[in-house]
């Protein structure tokens, strides 16, 4: 019974986003550190755009499978999302070649945490949401 509760699609997903969040926090942690590091190329997270194509959201990547015939196996097309590090080779922002823009970065660190802080009390409202329910039967 725990188990069915812990591999939820919604505790799956939020558990997956917190990582993405976490993962999203070092990778901006370096591009600041490395922010004087000549040639240093920035890198960013990718998750969002892949939970919503997993989710069927994304109608322009959305591949529709059809069943030409009843004998057919079907075929389950989703994927499991994963946060992903790109790298970005394609801007410079000085001489130097580094293209690290403090505070872009900045930005996004503050971003990334108001996203992380989300995850968090979304997963607390679950978890009590779950409490409430066992406790009341």
């Amino acid at each position: 019974m725990l188990d069915q509760i812990f591999s939820s699609p919604t505790m799956d997903y939020l558990s997956r986003g917190m990582s993405a969040a976490n993962l999203r926090h070092e990778v901006i942690s370096n591009n600041i550190a490395n922010i004087n590091t000549p040639k240093f190329k920035k890198s960013d997270v990718v998750f969002e755009t892949l939970l919503a194509r997993e989710l069927g959201l994304d109608k322009e990547s959305r591949l529709e499978v059809v069943r030409t015939h009843d004998r057919h196996l079907s075929i389950p097309v989703q994927e499991r999302a994963e946060a992903a590090v790109v790298m970005d080779k394609s801007t410079v922002m000085r001489t130097d070649k580094n293209n690290v823009d403090i505070d872009k970065e900045m930005a996004n660190l503050a971003k990334n945490q108001i996203y992380f802080n989300a995850m968090t009390k979304e997963m607390g409202s679950f978890i009590q949401r779950i409490k409430t329910t066992i406790t009341t039967k």
